[in-house]
């Protein structure tokens, strides 16, 4: 069982059944000019993380979003919720985290790091 999290908090999976046709899966080992180049009838991409320690799935979901890749766009594995600001700057709209993890780093320190728009130094440099 996973748990999904969001700006707005924990999820269960929503993700109904006959859409799960319709999901890539991506490895963290896929090299950018392997991904997809089109993504007609795609309703998520899921983008596998091994470990917290692994970022290659950050690079991954900018290059699908640089691609045009607009639907939705789910990182998956045990990333913490210090990394959720960068998993949303990233291009992600959610990320799937093992449910043992979320025992360990409860709701509301993923709701912490919820405001990644407000804390995003980028914004503060160009102001």
């Amino acid at each position: 069982m996973s748990v999904i999290v969001r700006d707005d908090g924990f999820h269960a999976e929503d993700l109904a059944p006959e859409v799960a046709a319709a999901v890539i899966e991506i490895g963290p080992d896929t090299a950018p000019d392997a991904l997809p180049a089109a993504f007609d009838g795609v309703e998520m991409i899921r983008v596998r993380f091994p470990s917290f320690a692994d970022g290659r799935g950050f690079t991954l979901a900018r290059h699908l979003r640089g691609a045009g890749f607009r639907g939705r766009l789910r990182a998956s594995g045990p990333l913490i919720s210090d990394q959720y600001a960068m998993a949303r700057r990233a291009g992600f709209d959610e990320v799937e985290i093992p449910a043992d993890l979320a025992r360990r780093q409860p709701e509301a320190e993923w709701l912490f790091r919820a405001d990644w728009r407000g804390h995003d130094y980028r914004s503060r440099l160009l102001a």
